[in-house]
């Protein structure tokens, strides 16, 4: 990783994992100088690495140098609030997350039409970032491996069994397309970027072996304030890092930052809805609605009485049914956290998501100070269907298991999904902010390549998801 730059042809804000992949594929041509600035710290620092390969653990506790944390509003009526937790170090929240690495499903794409972004047009950008260990067939040998539990103890033993004695099928693959024997209802083993305990995801396989190239810079502990704009068009960016203020200038600017990250960044460089950069004192560079469309997947979570099984992944298989994933956490948060924390009780949690929500949120701006966290709403309780959704869901927990645990009442949480805070659509689509190339319409060189374009939240986690537009958008960028 080198530490000296000037002027870049690409900058791209975020190492997480679109803007992992993006780096890496961008960087194959060595006559095109790239430069990735990171928010948090880089993979060799004393003990980065031993937190981000261990899957069997999510380190995101209170003190764990690589979660940065976000308050939101999860219901209206009444008020709940909660924390967004992201990953801030190379990998981004694919660092540190429990590795769910599922496809999104073909209607996620073939619903919203977006030129070049159909099924087809996108299955081949998923096979090539992944290496399936257990269908080596439905991938191109892409450098994160997947693989799924196969043989379970615990609370996951108890909930496949008694899924299975309710007469559900068993689902052999969760990436492949929901028909024939992969249908649901039933029950997966979920596919992991966790193999033999070790977590490898977009930065770890992609970004870190790329790291040495000649024309490659990866910037640490380095924070972008602003977008530099100049006579409508993007030049560079403004950051702060370990010398201080410093601007980087760049041919073509990437905001790989995340939903809430590039939200916020955009509106800060007076991208975003005009009224509300007005009144924060930012001037108008264009009238885009940034964040007045956000999804993510709301869940209800509730106790259970199963013991935690230990050095487990979070979550090894799920229930697709009804609209619902029903997901059974091997640990409390204490186990998952690792915050070894003593004399508190601890206990396996199942999870009832709601997979594809009417209710959509918001991330407004606040200030026009950067470090000022942006506002996010959820606003998971909007939508009556959702609600009856996810109660039907429990209900049907409770059938099911009714002979293994007891539940808890649930309680409103969220699956720490956001994404859609600058979706791309086609032309004449009223909710776009960039278009279907990941451009941001009204606006030359700046593109936004993360789960932010996401038009809508989609059918499966969206981790596998974000990677893959990493990956598809890199012809778009060069």
């Amino acid at each position: 990783m080198v530490d000296h730059i000037t002027h870049s042809d690409v900058l791209i804000v975020g190492a997480g994992s679109a803007g992992s992949v993006l780096a890496e594929r961008l960087s194959a041509d060595p006559a095109r100088r790239v430069t990735v600035v990171e928010a948090g710290p880089g993979p060799g620092e004393p003990g980065v690495r031993e937190l981000t390969h261990n899957g069997l653990q999510l380190p995101i506790g209170g003190a764990s140098p690589l979660a940065r944390r976000y308050p939101t509003r999860l219901t209206d009526d009444p008020q709940r609030g909660a924390e967004i937790v992201r990953g801030v170090t190379v990998g981004g929240s694919g660092a540190v997350n429990g590795g769910y690495f599922c496809r999104a499903l073909p209607a996620d794409f073939e619903g919203p039409a977006v030129p070049g972004w159909s099924w087809l047009d996108v299955q081949p950008h998923y096979r090539a970032i992944e290496t399936d260990l257990d269908f080596p067939d439905r991938a191109d040998g892409g450098p994160i491996s997947i693989r799924r539990t196969s043989e379970f103890v615990g609370s996951t033993a108890a909930f496949v069994d008694a899924v299975r004695a309710a007469d559900l099928r068993w689902l052999p693959d969760l990436n492949a397309e929901p028909v024939g024997e992969n249908a649901p209802p039933g029950i997966g083993a979920v596919p992991l970027n966790i193999v033999d305990g070790v977590r490898s995801g977009p930065g770890a396989a992609f970004l870190e072996p790329a790291a040495n190239r000649p024309n490659l810079t990866v910037l640490p502990r380095t924070r972008v304030l602003r977008v530099r704009m100049s006579a409508g068009r993007a030049v560079g960016v403004d950051t702060l890092g370990p010398t201080g203020l410093v601007t980087l200038t760049a041919d073509r600017v990437v905001l790989s930052a995340g939903a809430i990250g590039s939200a916020q960044l955009l509106m800060l460089s007076g991208i975003g809805p005009a009224a509300a950069l007005r009144a924060a004192g930012i001037s108008v560079v264009a009238d885009l609605p940034v964040g007045q469309r956000t999804w993510d997947h709301p869940e209800w979570v509730l106790a259970t009485t199963w013991a935690v099984a230990p050095q487990r992944p979070v979550l090894e298989v799920v229930l697709v049914a009804e609209g619902v994933e029903i997901r059974p956490y091997t640990g409390g948060f204490i186990a998952m956290v690792g915050d070894g924390t003593l004399g508190r009780p601890d206990w396996p949690h199942l999870g009832v998501a709601l997979m594809s929500p009417r209710a959509h949120g918001r991330v407004a701006l606040l200030s026009a100070d950067p470090a000022v966290p942006p506002l996010i709403e959820h606003r998971y309780d909007s939508e009556p269907g959702d609600v009856a959704a996810l109660r039907r869901g429990c209900d049907l927990a409770a059938e099911i298991l009714s002979t293994t645990t007891k539940l808890g009442e649930p309680m409103w949480s969220t699956s720490q999904h956001l994404c859609g805070s600058a979706p791309m659509g086609a032309d004449g689509d009223e909710h776009a902010v960039v278009d279907p190339r990941c451009r941001v319409r009204g606006v030359e060189n700046l593109w936004v390549v993360d789960g932010s374009v996401l038009p809508r939240i989609t059918g499966r986690g969206p981790h596998a998801t974000i990677a893959m537009i990493g990956h598809r958008a890199a012809e778009f960028v060069a």
